[in-house]
């Protein structure tokens, strides 16, 4: 008595109804475009030093999604990055508890960021031929950006766990909070934010100004805390559908100024990423499913990039798992076949693309945003 609560879905409680008609999977189109940047696959990686070196970035744009680099990470801290990783990787693997390994990242995030390793990181990328994404922390966006604009990005990533469209901090410099509205107004390059978990905050989002916006917090079983130490946490299936709720509303406030949504949390197999398409997602932002490919920095280990939070980690380093292979051994699969296959397992862990490809298929739908529109029901 006295206080309500709202019944939310996870997006294994959400099932695809399939229509009247099929198509081959052939005819089946996964490209989006965010702002003037088109995409072959609606799939971006989450910005964590376990998926987040420059080559993870080339080798996944060249198979047609976006990799994020971050800003605030070892790579722009160390100039042996991936040498410090596997120290972090060790560490894990020989303490059960996990306390080792994230007083490791604690202490390597204790560096500074050196401009010119955050500028070479972007330019690596940005020489490759493929679009440049970099995550910048909004307590930290006025003092990076700057150095990344000049290093030459494509898109930026203003991203937390929890984020608003006003950021009040006293560690800002100039004393004055984060307006992102102002912030993203002054910008030439589109901007994405987020994460979010409801309808308000997603259309406050949109209404500064940004590409699109981030529904989520990175949750990935076995990895991801912020429940656990924040008690914060909106189902995905719920949260991608308010999102969406809001671009609907945004779009009719603005007469056709359209946000995409980016679903970043909870999604492990090609099902997840067509249930998160379903919901209204146009895009999804992975994580431990990309730790298990065999470019992944980690070498099949995963946390979130808020593991390193000096006072209040919210994430643990974790083995990514992968249908009985266990991508530490030595069968860690490429890339490539992660996204689009073929998979030699039967739950969806490989050849993310071409699942979606097929339930879309199946449903009747040849273009993602045809296939926001299909039939949902709820399993419990």
């Amino acid at each position: 008595m006295g206080r309500t609560a709202r019944r939310t879905y996870e997006l294994q409680d959400v099932n695809i109804v399939p229509s009247r008609r099929t198509r081959s999977s052939k005819e089946v189109s996964t490209a989006w475009q965010l702002d003037a940047y088109r995409f072959d696959t609606p799939i971006l990686s989450h910005p964590t030093d376990a998926i987040g070196s420059p080559e993870f970035a080339i080798e996944l744009g060249k198979l047609g999604g976006l990799g994020v680099l971050n800003a605030e990470g070892l790579f722009s801290r160390h100039r042996d990055a991936e040498a410090k990783i596997r120290e972090v990787v060790e560490l894990a693997a020989s303490d059960i508890t996990g306390v080792a390994a994230i007083r490791k990242l604690q202490l390597l995030h204790a560096a500074p960021v050196d401009p010119e390793l955050l500028a070479a990181a972007v330019t690596r990328v940005r020489d490759a031929g493929v679009t440049v994404a970099v995550r910048v922390s909004p307590q930290r966006a006025r003092e990076l950006t700057p150095t990344l604009l000049q290093a030459g990005i494509d898109l930026l990533v203003i991203h937390g766990t929890i984020i608003s469209a006003e950021h009040v901090s006293a560690e800002e410099p100039s004393g004055e909070p984060l307006n992102l509205k102002t912030f993203i107004g002054d910008l030439d390059v589109p901007v994405v934010a987020g994460g979010v978990s409801d309808h308000r905050t997603a259309l406050h989002l949109m209404r500064t100004g940004a590409a699109g916006v981030i529904v989520g917090y990175g949750s990935a079983e076995g990895a991801t805390t912020t429940r656990e130490v924040l008690g914060i946490g909106v189902p995905m299936a719920t949260a991608i559908a308010d999102a969406a709720a809001a671009r609907r509303d945004y779009l009719d406030e603005t007469g056709g100024r359209y946000v995409h949504v980016i679903a970043d949390g909870d999604i492990y197999s090609s099902g997840d990423v067509a249930r998160a398409i379903a919901c209204g997602a146009d895009a999804t932002m992975l994580g431990a499913p990309l730790a298990v490919a065999a470019e992944a920095p980690g070498k099949g280990w995963y946390w979130p990039s808020v593991a390193a939070h000096p006072s209040m980690p919210r994430g643990a380093v974790a083995p990514a798992q992968l249908s009985g292979l266990d991508a530490r051994d030595g069968a860690a699969p490429s890339l490539q076949t992660i996204l689009t296959g073929p998979s030699v397992e039967p739950n969806g862990q490989l050849n993310l693309v071409g699942g979606l490809r097929r339930s879309m298929a199946k449903s009747g739908y040849s273009e993602l945003k045809e296939f926001q529109k299909v039939g949902l029901n709820v399993a419990n």
